[in-house]
């Protein structure tokens, strides 16, 4: 099967879009670019077309299985994925507390580090088989590190010198080396421990197989995003940021014509016409304020996970003013608010509202927001983000429509397969 790539390359995630022939979506593949770029490129490209497998696998069953049972073997395979992810991640912070702790101590932290992913893959065990199960982030990072810090914290020991700093200790080492492993790919290891987890539903067996076995013929990549300077493609197969997130906004909604992009390290906005081409456009790129790359650090500060961060600031009774957004001084900043009696909730959903301001200013400079108006980017997923930029939108520019997809933080890289696909269609 013929297709192309777009490969968006962030410096806090790395995106990849495949499309077919006829420019439909196939698979959309994503990581996190923290630790080796070369590396978060092979990964989302490697999901991608895991992606555009479960893509066939759909189309083949869908008079046999029902989107409920097609939506529950996914959520199989993803646990089969992390459950792997999560042995190895054990074996290697056994290993580095053997390295660093000798004599009693030794034996019982070992205890203390069993019990802990005991906890945490039995969670994993209860999220599959919830009915309804709540949603979480897409990277085994931030799930595996909220769930860890969480259960470290309650399990450590620190009377007996089994502190929860020496158990986050050494989850820090060794996270990006289990993220640098490529244990979670492969769609044919993975799917039929996902099959056999949900008793062999009858028919689709054949279909994996045919999915599994399907050959994708990649004909054309075009790559771009804040690290496209490090991807192994000839010029001419590179695109800008504005470009692509200006036509990717377009392809998902005709109408845009204004889009607002915040990523991991800067903020864009951009002006396009009638057929996704850009007319103009502003861009913060000397430093990270008001980006995701700060509320990164910020939810490190807080020890949770990235994508509880919005969930947190919509619970605010009372929002604090922040007058700056640097992410050098996150973390003071925030533990100064803390001392002085402020509740998470309303430092949080007062960040959320100052990182909005910032953009609000990059709108008006490049054209202001005119109808109809697109959210793109990670910072998109946020739910805070989003109810901030509503209320601040609607107080400078009255009614507004305000187009968020699901798949915005895809945005760049699916303008990137386009201009791919048009390269080979040229």
């Amino acid at each position: 099967m013929r297709c192309v790539v777009g490969v968006d390359l962030g410096s806090t995630t790395t995106k990849a879009v495949i499309l077919g022939e006829s420019g439909e979506v196939l698979g959309r593949g994503i990581t996190n670019s923290r630790a080796d770029y070369g590396h978060a490129v092979r990964v989302a490209r490697a999901e991608g077309f895991i992606a555009a497998r479960f893509a066939l696998l759909r189309r083949a069953v869908r008079e046999i299985a029902g989107p409920e049972e097609l939506a529950r073997l996914l959520r199989a395979f993803r646990v089969e994925q992390t459950l792997t992810q999560m042995a190895r991640l054990q074996e290697l912070v056994q290993t580095e507390a053997a390295a660093a702790v000798r004599g009693p101590l030794r034996h019982r932290l070992e205890v203390v580090i069993d019990r802990v992913f005991a906890r945490v893959n039995a969670e994993e065990e209860a999220w599959f088989a919830a009915v309804a199960a709540a949603p979480r982030s897409d990277f085994f990072r931030d799930a595996m590190g909220s769930a860890y810090t969480r259960i470290a914290e309650e399990l450590a020991e620190p009377a007996g010198g089994v502190t929860f700093d020496l158990l986050l200790g050494l989850y820090d080492k060794c996270i990006i080396r289990v993220e640098n492993e490529p244990l979670a790919l492969g769609f044919r290891e993975h799917i039929g421990a996902a099959l056999r987890r949900l008793g062999e539903p009858p028919g689709v067996r054949a279909a994996v197989e045919a999915a599994a076995s399907t050959e994708f013929a990649e004909v054309g990549t075009v790559g771009t995003g804040y690290g496209r300077a490090r991807l192994p493609f000839p010029k001419e197969q590179i695109r800008s940021e504005i470009l692509c997130h200006g036509l990717g906004a377009h392809a998902m909604f005709p109408g845009t014509r204004t889009v607002l992009d915040i990523g991991g390290q800067d903020t864009k906005a951009i002006q396009v016409d009638a057929t996704g081409i850009v007319t103009g456009f502003q861009m913060n790129d000397r430093c990270a304020a008001g980006c995701g790359r700060y509320l990164g650090y910020i939810a490190d500060e807080m020890n949770i996970g990235l994508h509880e961060l919005g969930p947190l600031a919509q619970q605010s009774q009372r929002r604090v003013r922040i007058t700056s957004t640097c992410t050098v001084f996150a973390g003071a900043e925030l533990r100064q608010r803390l001392s002085l009696g402020e509740r998470r909730e309303d430092i949080l959903a007062g960040l959320h509202r100052a990182i909005i301001l910032r953009a609000m200013s990059l709108l008006a400079r490049s054209g202001g927001i005119t109808d109809e108006f697109t959210f793109t980017g990670g910072v998109a997923c946020n739910a805070a983000a989003v109810q901030a930029l509503r209320e601040l939108v609607g107080e400078s520019y009255g009614a507004r429509r305000l187009n968020i997809s699901s798949e915005s933080i895809f945005t760049g890289a699916l303008g990137a397969a386009l201009f791919a696909h048009r390269m080979v269609a040229a």
